[in-house]
């Protein structure tokens, strides 16, 4: 049951008592965003969200993160056009601590002049990596034409030369006037008892703060579209970033709901009809998606669109089509059903984790006038009838108003007068009206029953059947729902260069299509499951994972296990994949980050598979087809070879009848795993660099590391941590003191062969030789000094607490059974983690790091200017 209360001076707490894991989680929302601020405040209020971490009048820059993850926990935060965020996540032993630290935070920061001047060199970095990203270039340039007067057309973040003008005296001006008990909410979730947070907040929250809130500056409106706003531009991308966008109303609206199964009925989830028809039939996207954004002022319903140059013209026109008819015919009844299903589903998958709770909480409280407001909306969508969905269509998808933008590959020539044209004459067609859609629906089935969490976990069961195939199943009965995961051997680890990218197009190809059932067909069947289905491929493996509603378990394992068993790869579902998979690799300058570590995996490994890119390279691609895949997965992928786990609302008998009935029987083509040669570390210091005209230099340093079943990976990941994190070594030095960059980590990944350890830093051209030089201060030092007791415990304690928050839904800890023992590490990782990381001692980290961080034989690679 949900407590709300207000305390006397005006906050709002809302709390829900849960049991299933040993974690709570603490949100404060702020309702106050960055479309309140003064033309002189843009970005202000994200600042903010970076300043309340900085340090209070109790605890010195740096503490508060030190502190958190000290004792396992999370910190973070979030800033939208219409509220700021605060949000820890910690266990529960600790619950009083986190409350502790994060009120702190919100009622007392210091706002330190220095630390001050040094976030804003911060958020300057976090600026140039944004614009280093064209879905992010491709969202301004949507806002800033759907709205000509509101503060939506303004980024969040702000400008560089905004947020350098900002001085203390206007930093605490915005805070003193909205961080006010009257216009905050303190969302709880987790493992606790109300006396307990009663007494606490009380303690922590309450009382005086000496700041009336005086309310929220009045807010510039848009006003109602009279024609169309367009704006496309041609920019330094691989593929067209396209938008068809129409107004609507705001979140509180009664034609919310509707609204919200318009967009799910056009472009949400596999069997949606843009992802059916544009993207599947016609071939002509990359990826389309619809959506409803419904802020605290009118928003927008847009049809976002990736798409290869030559078919921008088309791809509107397609998607303006499938608009079209939806303003003219209703859905099926069967179709809405659907919907309708997952919508009540999503509420039960979001009971899988503390954070997940608080954050709806949150976000209803807050934003929607209070919590009833979930209820109601749940009942305005069980009562919306086709016509319902067909009536807001036509009265908001209005071509004659549309906004259409789009960030276009240099040669595109693409004009807003053809898109014009193409608007022009979709408006005047006859829309085609297709065949109605059949659509598969469970039999006899009821209506979903929202369950409080219970804690009832079983143990685990584990099974070799005949057929070699092991069977691993942990009953828990928290929610409603189950988590399943095939795993074999194989992954990047199995590739050549004649075949990369086998892994990734086999992934992508599993669920599409089997020897009974179409690609359209699973995709149905997995909304009608209320789940989720794909295939999956790594580095050491490939499989299939899914999570559905338990009460479709019968039906819903049987659909994963024909995917798994019995997949087709008919010609045309393949060729579709591989397209998408080729203009992947063509996209892959428009992520940076990512293609730095491409070329550190290059230049630190010359022989082993892992040298290669997951994707695949176009010209293996391109040889790809489905025979080769039919091989694969007749060599690879047999029941003798498979690792299975299911987690979660499961009778174990009823698990293993079907297991065995899919899965007892080899099928006879398995072949032994392929001989992998292993590369020694390098042989002096290697170097690469791609150069990439971008805001930002992506820096990547690291070192040949270690396999999965080394004993020394726990004292690895101990290091990683005392070097990651914003507690962490590098965070400290190198973001906290110098502001050199937003993202600076350190990651450790460990392969079936050895993998590596490695930095990671996105900083400006001209700070990348002092960052360099930085990383490489800090990791001589905790290889060459003995780590203080305080730091490795910290450290210590981080991973096992995040570790328990990682596995708080179904999935991971399926995830983690299927793959620990599918790599031969059975269940230690599952069982015993906790404990190998808590008897990790300073002198093995020190040996571990004397072992790996050897700078006469490390790898770096450079991508930018």
């Amino acid at each position: 049951m949900t407590l709300r209360y207000a305390l006397p001076n005006g906050l709002t707490v809302i709390f829900e008592e849960q049991h299933a894991a040993k974690v709570a989680a603490f949100q404060v929302w702020v309702k106050v965003g960055s479309a309140d601020e003064r033309p002189d405040q843009a970005g202000l209020a994200h600042l903010h969200e970076h300043m309340l971490f900085k340090g209070t009048e109790r605890r010195r820059p740096g503490e508060i993160a030190r502190d958190v993850e000290a004792h396992g926990g999370e910190i973070n935060a979030w800033t939208s056009f219409d509220q700021t965020v605060y949000h820890i996540v910690i266990a529960s032993q600790f619950a009083r601590m986190g409350l502790d630290i994060l009120g702190d935070a919100v009622r007392h920061s210091a706002f330190d002049r220095e630390e001050l001047a040094r976030e804003i060199e911060v958020v300057c970095e976090e600026i140039k990596r944004s614009q280093d990203t064209p879905s992010r270039r491709a969202s301004r340039d949507l806002f800033a034409t759907a709205y000509q007067v509101h503060l939506y057309s303004k980024p969040v973040i702000g400008t560089e030369e905004s947020v350098r003008s900002f001085t203390r005296e206007k930093v605490l001006e915005f805070y003193h006037r909205y961080y006010s008990p009257k216009n905050l909410v303190l969302s709880v979730v987790g493992d606790l008892r109300e006396a307990d947070v009663r007494q606490w907040v009380d303690e922590i929250f309450g009382g005086d703060w000496g700041r009336p809130f005086e309310g929220l500056a009045p807010r510039a409106q848009e006003p109602a579209a009279t024609g169309r706003r367009l704006l496309l531009r041609e920019d330094d991308v691989k593929e067209g970033y396209l938008h068809l966008s129409f107004g609507i109303p705001q979140a509180e609206h009664p034609d919310v709901p509707a609204l919200d199964m318009l967009a799910m009925l056009a472009g949400q989830g596999d069997s949606s009809r843009l992802v059916v028809e544009v993207k599947h039939k016609q071939s002509l996207v990359n990826d389309i998606h619809a959506s409803a954004y419904t802020p605290r002022d009118p928003g927008l319903f847009s049809a976002s669109v990736t798409v290869p140059p030559a078919n921008v013209a088309k791809a509107l026109e397609e998607t303006a089509r499938v608009l079209a008819e939806l303003r003219v015919r209703p859905v099926s009844a069967d179709e809405l059903a659907t919907v309708k299903a997952l919508v009540e589903a999503e509420a039960v998958y979001q009971r899988e984790t503390v954070q997940g709770m608080a954050r709806k909480m949150g976000y209803y409280q807050s934003s929607m006038g209070g919590l009833e407001a979930e209820e109601r909306y749940y009942q305005a969508v069980a009562r919306l009838t086709p016509e319902d969905i067909r009536d807001v269509a036509e009265r908001y998808l209005r071509f004659d108003r549309a906004v259409v933008t789009g960030l276009l590959p240099p040669g595109t020539g693409f004009t807003a007068a053809q898109a014009e044209q193409i608007l022009d004459a979709v408006a005047q067609e006859a829309p085609t009206l297709k065949p109605e859609r059949r659509v598969r629906r469970p039999e006899n089935d009821v209506p979903m029953r929202v369950v409080p969490s219970r804690t009832s976990t079983g143990e685990i069961i584990q099974e070799t059947l005949p057929s070699g195939a092991k069977i691993i199943v942990r009953p828990e009965h928290g929610v409603p729902l189950f988590a399943v995961r095939a795993a074999f051997l194989g992954g990047l680890r199995y590739e050549t260069p004649a075949n990369n990218g086998l892994t990734t197009l086999l992934g992508r190809s599993l669920t599409r299509g089997t020897r009974t059932r179409d690609a359209e067909e699973i995709s149905q069947l997995v909304d009608a499951y209320a789940g989720s289905l794909q295939g999956v491929g790594g580095r050491n493996s490939v499989g299939v994972r899914g999570e559905f509603l338990s009460r479709h378990f019968d039906a819903a394992f049987r659909l994963f296990a024909d995917c798994v068993v019995e997949p087709a790869f008919p010609e045309e579902e393949v060729a579709r994949e591989r397209r998408l998979l080729l203009q992947d690799i063509l996209t892959r300058e428009d992520k940076p980050s990512g293609l730095a570590f491409d070329l550190f995996a290059k230049t630190l490994y010359r022989a082993h598979p892992y040298r290669m890119q997951a994707l695949g390279e176009p010209g293996s691609v391109e040889a790809l087809g489905p025979e080769a895949l039919r091989d694969y997965h007749a060599s690879y992928m047999d029941p003798s070879q498979l690792t299975l786990s299911v987690v979660g609302d499961v009778k174990v008998d009823e698990v293993m009848a079907l297991a065995r009935e899919y899965f007892g029987k080899p099928r006879g083509k398995a072949k032994k795993a392929p001989s992998v040669v292993t590369d020694a570390p390098p042989e002096a210091p290697r170097q690469e660099k791609r150069v990439l005209a971008r805001a930002q230099s992506h820096v990547v340093y690291g070192f040949m590391g270690l396999r999965l079943t080394e004993p020394q990976r726990h004292a690895l990941e101990v290091l990683s941590m005392m070097l990651s994190g914003q507690g962490g070594r590098l965070f400290v030095e190198l973001r906290d003191k110098r502001s050199m960059a937003y993202s600076v980590s350190c990651f450790t990944l460990e392969g079936l062969d050895p993998g590596y350890f490695a930095t990671y830093i996105g900083t400006s051209p001209e700070k990348v030789n002092d960052a360099i030089a930085g990383i490489r201060t800090e990791l001589a030092r905790v290889r060459d000094e003995r780590v203080p007791e305080e730091e490795l415990a910290r450290a210590r304690q981080h991973l096992i607490g995040t570790n328990a928050i990682g596995l708080q839904r179904n999935a991971a800890r399926a995830a983690l059974l299927a793959l620990d023992t599918c790599y031969g590490t059975g269940l230690e990782n599952f069982l015993h983690y906790s404990e190998r990381i808590a008897a990790v001692t300073a002198d093995e980290v020190r040996e571990v790091a004397r072992r790996v961080i050897d700078f006469d034989h490390g790898a770096m690679a450079i991508v930018g200017p």
